[in-house]
């Protein structure tokens, strides 16, 4: 019984020794011909399947009004911040950072020497008390050479001081797999908060719950989690059908706001307004600060981007104030829960190969078919009813992997350290005896 599970063990051992040689092999680009085919499914999850498949429509959130600002100038994105002002919002956002005003240049930044429209704007910003405006987080040349990590920020772009006035700030940076703003971009998760030169920097969308519920905002800042998983609700109003879900934030286009008589004072009385880009109007198919999201129509090899930038703030900041968290597996627990499974797979196979050898091909495949199947609805339903990330991908390859490991390590390795045991100069001799 003790040689039986020792083999499991050590069967088990080389389904990982196995799987982390595929691994490094595949960081030569060897099979550089099937990178099309590894982008089109690399930025697909499961869970994006509960996402946009599985869910009842949520309710519209109450607390949240989204704003355009299309192409307004800074006047006149101003004149909007002040007939939303006067409407009583609690919280007011504005996802843009005007900086260019370093340059100086009249070339390079017209708007920097426009004194009136300025005046306008930081007038209107420095009126409302519970202003918050975008900063962003940066890395300067010295960190990027000397740390290599793509995480840790020094420095950060404010807006022009004569802008930003009394507002608060929070960063706009957003965890996604592009490398530039202008690529193509996922976002499944954020960072609540960020260390910068020794000071705490919170999210643009943590700082507008903070000033709209202090309260539920600590207690999710109390989670200390580096990264959080996006617990997405909605999206605005899809003319383009690009999302599953209708819109679940009111929203209000460029030209309604200078036109406060377009809509009903109640929509914005008390509530968060969230300023920023969503196309030179809502019918608009502009790309621009635009992203993929669990809740893209067509979640495999996708083509078009489904939400604009502030509509991913808004579900952030719905998230936090809903105390509707994602949880989810460390990443350990997934390895030790991978080990067992593979471990009890051997000894199933070990029995399967003694008891049963004439079955041995077909009932293998029907026990791995039905682990891959079984551990897929486990991911797609504890993320679907429980809002659980439960991350099985290395069990799955693992479990793909069993049959075949096990098979050769039975017929190649073991015969292998079998051989190796038998030859000679690899034994140590045993001692002489001396006859008298």
């Amino acid at each position: 019984m003790k040689k039986f599970w020792l083999d499991c063990l050590f069967a088990t051992l080389f389904v990982f020794f196995f799987l982390g040689g595929i691994y490094q092999i595949s960081q030569f680009n060897i099979f550089s011909a099937f990178d099309p085919l590894g982008k089109a499914l690399g930025d697909m999850e499961l869970t994006d399947i509960a996402f946009s498949r599985l869910r009842e429509d949520p309710p519209i959130d109450t607390n949240i009004v989204i704003v355009n600002i299309g192409n307004l100038s800074r006047g006149e994105i101003g004149q909007q911040i002040l007939n939303i002002s006067r409407l009583k919002p609690k919280v007011i956002g504005l996802d843009i950072i005007f900086s260019c005003d370093w340059f100086q240049d009249s070339t390079l930044c017209p708007q920097a020497y426009d004194t009136l429209q300025n005046l306008i704007f930081g007038g209107a910003v420095a009126g409302f008390g519970n202003m918050v405006m975008g900063e962003k987080l940066l890395q300067t040349d010295s960190l990027v050479n000397s740390s290599g990590d793509i995480n840790l920020f020094d420095s950060t772009e404010h807006s022009y001081p004569t802008l930003l006035r009394t507002a608060h700030e929070g960063f706009v940076n957003l965890e996604t797999d592009a490398d530039h703003q202008e690529d193509l971009k996922s976002c499944r998760s954020f960072n609540p908060s960020m260390m910068v030169n020794g000071k705490e920097e919170l999210a643009f969308t943590v700082r507008m719950a903070m000033l709209f519920d202090s309260v539920k905002t600590k207690r999710f800042l109390a989670r200390k989690k580096y990264s959080e998983i996006i617990n997405y609700k909605g999206n605005i109003v899809d003319w383009h059908g690009a999302g599953t879900y209708p819109g679940r934030y009111p929203v209000l286009d460029w030209e309604q706001v200078l036109d406060t008589t377009q809509f009903m004072p109640g929509l914005i009385k008390d509530k968060i307004v969230i300023m920023g880009f969503l196309g030179a109007d809502l019918r608009d198919t502009s790309w621009d600060d635009k992203f993929f999201t669990p809740l893209n129509k067509i979640y495999a090899g996708r083509a078009r981007p489904d939400m604009y930038g502030i509509v991913l703030h808004a579900n952030i900041v719905s998230m936090i104030l809903d105390e509707d968290y994602v949880g989810e597996l460390q990443p350990w627990q997934e390895y030790i829960f991978a080990f067992v499974i593979v471990f009890l797979n051997m000894a199933l196979f070990y029995v399967i190969s003694s008891k049963l050898p004439d079955w041995w091909d077909g009932l293998s495949l029907l026990v791995q078919l039905f682990q891959v199947l079984l551990f897929s609805l486990v991911m797609v339903q504890c993320f679907n009813l429980f809002t659980f990330k439960v991350n099985l991908t290395i069990t799955l390859i693992s479990v793909g992997l069993a049959g075949t490991c096990f098979e050769l390590y039975n017929s190649l390795i073991k015969k292998l350290f079998k051989y190796l045991g038998s030859i000679k100069w690899l034994t140590k001799p045993e001692p002489k005896v001396l006859n008298p």
